[in-house]
């Protein structure tokens, strides 16, 4: 075989190494933010087992605010149905948009419980409302965390499959589109935790 020939491999070769590399930190990056989606999931389910409770016990001082608990019961419904679809697809940006908006109608509703439950001072005294008013506060603050750890993982992945010339293997190995973000309302406010009081 002549020389120009054994360049012609070595070069096959060395391009054929360097797509295997950046298609195996493609995958390697993805996988990272779809953990980093799974550790939110985790912490707004137990957020969503959280709020049962708390309208079970303000129940039975807020009978006559029916409708307000069960506008927090919906909004946690149709955000548990938005987590499972967003789920099969951690990063895509019409599932994210729809988690962050059914996150925002529960942000919203347990907002609205807080300010009728301010009248009710037997209500916030409650020990198991105080409990569950600590839990859902920790929480909120493990969502936060979460949210960002994934957010800073997307934006790792975005960067690395927009680099040159990794944006030209990404398209023909499966990567072709960034992974969104997960902004709720309250991104804006990103350092201050977010604060329930009952």
């Amino acid at each position: 075989m002549s020389l120009t020939g054994w360049i012609i491999i070595a070069v096959v070769v060395v391009l054929l190494l360097v797509v295997i590399r950046i298609y195996n930190q493609l995958v390697t990056l993805k996988n990272r933010f779809q953990n980093a989606f799974a550790q939110i999931e985790v912490q707004l389910k137990r957020r969503y087992d959280l709020i049962p409770n708390l309208v079970e016990t303000a129940k039975s001082y807020l009978a006559h605010e029916r409708e307000t608990l069960e506008a927090v019961t919906q909004a946690r419904n149709q955000a548990s149905a938005a987590l499972d679809a967003a789920k099969q697809q951690p990063g895509d940006a019409g599932s994210m948009a729809n988690l962050a908006g059914a996150e925002g109608a529960l942000g919203s509703a347990l907002g609205r419980l807080n300010v009728v439950m301010e009248a009710y001072p037997d209500l916030k005294a409650n020990q198991n409302m105080m409990q569950l008013s600590e839990e859902l506060t920790t929480t909120e603050n493990k969502i936060a965390f979460s949210r960002q750890a994934f957010n800073d993982s997307v934006m790792t992945y975005n960067t690395y499959r927009q680099s040159f010339p990794n944006v030209v293997i990404a398209g023909m190995v499966g990567h072709g589109t960034d992974a969104s973000l997960l902004e709720f309302e309250d991104s804006a406010e990103i350092q201050k935790a977010p604060e329930v009081k009952f």
